[in-house]
């Protein structure tokens, strides 16, 4: 009978349940834990989501998990804030971050959000994890998908920094400087599946330059030689915009190194 069993086995008992309770519950985002990169690849490419958990990554519970092997953001408009899911290597040792090649896949599966792809970005909230910084900009309308936004101004407060269909430069006296793609914005949106299929995408960052791939098309190019510009490494982090109702994943994640390996 319970009542006549020993303090250390009803203690044994508690924490035996509470494992088994844990088992059950979906995978979500919890405390960090620091994991050293895997080795990369036979074309140097370095995975970064094991398709099993967030281990790897830091983000607030609630709003990040993994679900049926891929990382899944949602919110409800009454419901949502400003946050992201952060590379826990690239905020350990942002200086690494500085020059690389990265492949990702997303899908928006609601009908309506607003994401982005942090890089060289500073976490400026730690309190929601938010990162501020350049952005390869997403969202469900298509309108900045596959431009570059300066994300709570970290750049310089740049706003829109590279326009899909546009390759902008930045000279000297941070003034701004804007060509035509071959591909047009109308026809570079066409290209996009906004909701509800995955989107893959190169983002190639080397030195003063940007260049933002979506489904094997050049959206925007970017070189930056302002005094503004970030040239140093920064947070790689995925963004869930606050004011909707979204659910947003990602998958196939994996960075190159364009100099030496960390």
């Amino acid at each position: 009978m319970l009542k006549h069993l020993s303090f250390i086995t009803c203690a044994a008992l508690a924490i035996n349940t509470a494992s088994i309770r844990a088992d059950d519950k979906p995978t979500t985002a919890a405390a960090p834990v620091a994991v050293s990169l895997r080795q990369p690849d036979a074309k140097g490419f370095i995975s970064l989501f094991n398709g099993k958990d967030l281990t790897g990554w830091e983000g607030l519970e609630g709003y990040w998990s993994v679900k049926n092997g891929v990382i899944d953001g949602s919110e409800t408009k009454d419901h949502s804030i400003q946050t992201d899911l952060i590379l826990i290597a690239s905020k350990e040792h942002p200086e690494k971050f500085v020059n690389f090649e990265l492949h990702i896949k997303w899908m928006l599966v609601s009908p309506d959000g607003n994401s982005g792809l942090q890089f060289r970005s500073v976490i400026n909230n730690p309190k929601t994890l938010h990162a501020g910084g350049y952005q390869a900009d997403i969202d469900s309308g298509g309108n900045y998908t596959g431009s570059i936004y300066d994300e709570s101004g970290i750049a310089g407060g740049r706003g829109t920094m590279s326009n899909r269909g546009e390759k902008t430069s930045w000279d000297a006296e941070n003034k701004r400087h804007n060509n035509p793609l071959p591909e047009s914005a109308a026809d570079l949106k066409k290209l996009l599946h906004n909701t509800g299929d995955w989107n893959d995408i190169v983002l190639i960052v080397n030195g003063n330059h940007v260049q933002y791939t979506i489904n094997g098309h050049l959206m925007t190019e970017m070189i930056d030689e302002s005094p503004k510009a970030v040239l140093k490494g920064g947070v790689i982090a995925l963004q869930m915009h606050a004011g909707f109702t979204m659910d947003i994943q990602f998958k196939d994640i994996s960075i190159k190194f364009l100099d030496e390996n960390p």
